[in-house]
């Protein structure tokens, strides 16, 4: 989320320094004893649910663990690779497949053990390996046989990857991918201790000291449910770059209170609610800007029979003032959308916006929704419908499902909705288990490309939770990615065309295109925020003293 994109927040994690200091002392003795401390306290909104970066699915993992751990790759200030356990640009075959990539011989685990070419391919390798159960799996099929591997027909010293030497990776891909050196940048790619991990078990990534870190900062203290403390990684390769002493996320799930303690000076980036904007918004250090991440509702079509009447689904998404939303529950730069990508994320070959080339019938029109209500009545021979509405358990969240609630029932009379708020981790586990049956839900870009959106709710796509199957789509999305990808004009038209498939189904309901009103303290600098793979980067921020 670069560009000055919203922070990380909305992901889940705000950040910001807390000033120490004791009563009684006067502001030079203050000032005097704060120098050189450097730290760092952050807000988060959630607990981490995992650090095991085979099973991580979300961005407040995924936040913590890019300041702890590196892959190959990470992502500098314009969202582009640049080397960071790899030594430099992969050498690439004539045909873009294989990678030859050599590694750093100073990069160390915070144990103190080197980080070599085969904690690249044990780690791959356990995260498609069918027993490990990594929902992001999929991320790496674009290696040879990943996918055969992930679904158990070929075995996983099979997979494309191997370690020449301690410090040489050679790495082998089905096609020529244009974005994978930045996806080699994500979260899922991250290196693993072969000999660590089976030595923690189950117990890997749940906690501070199960899990083991090769980057700028290491997790040193983990409460759960309360605060995580990040500290700088004394074997890190590149320690000098790193400023700042300690990070301390606290979990805070009230934004009234988040900004009371950025007044006070316990924070100082903090993510304001609709409510707080007129009231901050002239302060030095407001900022609101649009993100790459959209946030729908997901219909289960396997669970609800009927939800698979594609009318009503139309329906449903249509009879939703999307615009009101934003304006008077959000009001943080967030703008209604009626599809999935979000806009000002990428531009084609032609130089345009990719949404704009995205068909959506899915906009807000309560005439247009009653009268496709009338005809799923008629085809469904029923004219009550009840849903639970699931969705997540922040301060505000209850407030905006209550605002659906509304528009839906007021809309389409018959319709009811029973609100279901859950943790962050619990709401995760029931999305996954498609155990819900309407969800309000997010994504986020995980790299530059459209792809990163449309390919989940390929029929057997692991992050399609919603039962929506068409074979048309399916087609489109596995052309885009393989055939189509030395011809970049047509599978920008091709992926265009699939993302009109899904939203002329109305397998989701598209509601906004997410923006963040925050308010940041000046004296924080050189904090990166990136666009997509969830990621920020504190390796080299510092408070100006």
């Amino acid at each position: 989320m670069k560009k000055k994109y919203a922070l990380l927040a909305s992901l889940t994690v705000v950040s910001g320094l807390a000033a120490c200091s004791g009563n009684g002392e006067n502001k030079d003795n203050q000032s005097q004893e704060s120098k050189g401390k450097q730290e760092l306290k952050l807000m988060s909104i959630s607990d981490i649910p995992t650090l095991d970066t085979s099973l991580a699915t979300d961005m407040v993992a995924f936040n913590v663990m890019n300041q702890t751990m590196e892959g190959l790759y990470v992502l500098d200030d314009k969202d582009k690779a640049k080397p960071d356990v790899a030594e430099g640009a992969p050498e690439k075959s004539k045909d873009g497949r294989t990678w030859t990539v050599k590694l750093r011989k100073d990069a160390k685990w915070s144990n103190g053990e080197p980080v070599t070419a085969n904690d690249f391919v044990y780690s791959w390798r356990r995260t498609l390996t069918p027993e490990t159960g990594a929902e992001y799996a999929y991320i790496m099929y674009d290696l040879k046989n990943a996918e055969d591997i992930n679904l158990g027909k070929k075995k996983p010293d099979e997979l494309g990857v191997k370690a020449l030497d301690d410090h040489t990776l050679q790495i082998e891909l089905n096609t020529n991918v244009p974005y994978f050196q930045e996806l080699l940048a994500f979260g899922t790619f991250l290196p693993q201790n072969q000999k660590f991990v089976e030595k923690q078990g189950k117990n890997f990534g749940i906690k501070a000291d199960t899990a083991l870190y090769n980057g700028p900062f290491v997790l040193s203290e983990w409460n759960v449910e309360k605060n995580y403390v990040l500290e700088p990684n004394k074997n890190y390769w590149d320690k000098d770059k790193v400023k700042l002493k300690k990070v301390n996320y606290e979990v805070i799930k009230d934004q009234q209170t988040a900004a009371n303690l950025y007044s006070t000076g316990a924070l100082d980036v903090v993510q304001l609610a609709a409510e707080q904007v007129n009231k901050y918004k002239n302060e030095k250090g407001f900022d609101a800007q649009l993100e790459a991440r959209t946030y729908f509702i997901r219909f289960n079509q396997d669970k609800v029979p009927e939800l698979k009447n594609k009318n009503l689904r139309l329906a449903l998404a249509k009879s939703i003032d999307k615009e009101s939303y934003v304006k008077n529950l959000l009001n943080n730069g967030s703008k209604a959308t009626d599809v999935l990508t979000p806009s000002e994320f990428v531009t084609g070959p032609d130089g345009k916006d990719y949404v704009d080339g995205v068909k959506s019938p899915l906009n807000y029109d309560k005439a247009e929704a009653k009268k496709l209500y009338e005809q799923a009545k008629k085809e469904l021979g029923k004219d009550q419908f009840n849903f639970e509405y699931l969705t997540y358990d922040q301060d505000t969240a209850k407030k905006d499902a209550e605002y659906v609630k509304e528009q839906i029932e007021t809309n389409l009379p018959g319709v009811t909705l029973n609100i279901k708020q859950q943790p962050f981790k619990q709401k995760l586990s029931l999305e996954s288990k498609q155990n819900f049956e309407m969800s309000f839900g997010r994504w986020g870009a995980d790299y530059p490309d459209p792809m990163t959106y449309v390919d989940m709710f390929l029929t057997d796509g692991p992050n399609n939770e919603t039962g929506w199957s068409n074979k048309e789509f399916d087609q489109k999305v596995k052309d885009a990615k393989g055939a189509l990808l030395s011809d970049p004009q047509q599978r920008w038209n091709t992926l265009q065309e699939a993302e009109s498939l899904l939203l002329n189904d109305a397998a989701i309901a598209p509601i906004y295109q997410s923006g963040m009103a925050r308010l940041v303290n000046p004296k924080l600098k050189n904090m990166v925020v990136h666009k997509f793979a969830g990621d920020t980067s504190l390796k080299e921020a510092y408070m100006e003293e």
